[in-house]
């Protein structure tokens, strides 16, 4: 029998009351469905919706709420924003679920869990307004965090990627991250999404002002970013949003074995140029439809 590998202290940190390093959740705590949001004020407004509460945990920008909503036992957890915060809430939540913290090794018996991120993004198409629900089909990661982890390729979609690459001209730039396009699960997302929601292609940018053409006081490298990427189609897909945690999320949660989908309301579109900065008092018609459907 195959020795099982040993998660050294270094690299798995378990903190002293049993729980996990950053999240300080500890395993018992962790439900199979999880909803992940980057604002920590958002798990209240989800966890507002639950019959009961099980466990409540604040970590630095990680918000964990534990509780049932008809019958369902769901965790709420905040990532705070960007990609490089998914990498450490997808590898803490795949430890909390499939790593024995006694043994420092992968139980027998693995956890697959039901990811949904519930977040905001910047519409770029004429049908994607502010209010729209988008679920991401695709998503193209701009961050570069799927290219340290083995199994990439095959888990990407590499002729949508090239494709992509190709029209935007970064072929041969050694300053821009090599992008990686991944799919959502198809069966999580079309038990979210329905037809209550449109269907997309999400960039995931690094950023939120330059790498989604923003620009205030200093000049872009490409002022003509954004138009490239409004007018990209391949296959029947066009980009329809920016948002910031899409790709690392359905990456990770497909090379660990999780099912993943993000899904977000538009706050912002960048054709019309309008924006609604009091969406926090009308995205809880999103979080009221995850929660019946998770």
């Amino acid at each position: 029998m195959r020795e099982k590998k040993y998660f050294a202290p270094s690299e798995l940190i378990i903190n002293e009351d049993g729980s996990v390093f950053h999240l300080h959740v500890k395993p018992e705590q962790l439900a199979d469905k999880v909803i992940l949001c980057g604002d920590p004020g958002r798990v209240t407004i989800v966890a507002s919706n639950f019959d009961e509460i099980e466990c409540e945990v604040n970590s630095r920008e990680f918000h964990t709420v534990t509780g049932t909503y008809k019958g369902k036992r769901i965790t709420a957890l905040s990532t705070g924003i960007g990609c490089d915060n998914i990498d450490i809430v997808m590898n803490e939540l795949d430890a909390l679920a499939n790593i024995d913290f006694k043994t420092r090794t992968a139980k027998d018996r693995l956890r697959s869990l039901e990811l949904v991120r519930i977040g905001t993004c910047g519409g770029l198409q004429p049908n994607t307004p502010v209010g729209t629900y988008i679920a991401s089909d695709k998503s193209i990661g701009l961050d570069g965090l799927l290219n340290f982890y083995a199994g990439r390729n095959e888990v990407c979609d590499l002729k949508f990627e090239q494709a992509f690459v190709e029209f935007m001209g970064w072929e041969g730039n050694v300053c821009q991250a090599h992008p990686y396009v991944i799919d959502a699960n198809k069966e999580l997302l079309n038990r979210i999404a329905n037809e209550n929601m449109v269907h997309g292609v999400t960039i995931a940018a690094n950023g939120f002002f330059g790498p989604q053409g923003r620009e205030l006081r200093i000049p872009l490298a490409d002022p003509e970013q954004n138009k490239k990427i409004e007018n990209f189609e391949y296959e029947g897909y066009r980009i329809t949003n920016f948002e910031m945690e899409s790709s690392a999320l359905a990456g990770l949660a497909k090379l660990m074995g999780h099912k993943a989908m993000t899904c977000c309301m538009v706050i912002a579109n960048r054709l019309a140029k309008e924006a609604n900065t009091g969406y926090k008092n009308s995205i809880e018609g999103l979080i009221k439809l995850v929660l019946d459907r998770i």
